[in-house]
């Protein structure tokens, strides 16, 4: 618990924080503007891990998602 609390009083949490949302925020770009429904399978499988990363599964899925 002690230690729980010592990273949430550090100066870290800022640039843990800013982190997380710069990669969240750099996978809903590319999965925003990356078709998916592509012939490549190696891209589908790229864009279902940024999907993933970038929240969009359950009722935030892609329009062209079934």
């Amino acid at each position: 618990m002690q230690s729980i609390i010592t990273l949430l009083t550090s100066g870290e949490v800022g640039t843990w924080i800013s982190a997380v949302t710069g990669i969240v925020t750099a996978c809903t770009a590319v999965t925003a503007i990356t078709p998916s429904k592509s012939d490549d399978v190696a891209i589908n499988a790229i864009l279902k891990v940024l999907n993933m990363l970038s929240g969009n599964f359950g009722k935030n899925i892609n329009k062209d998602d079934k």
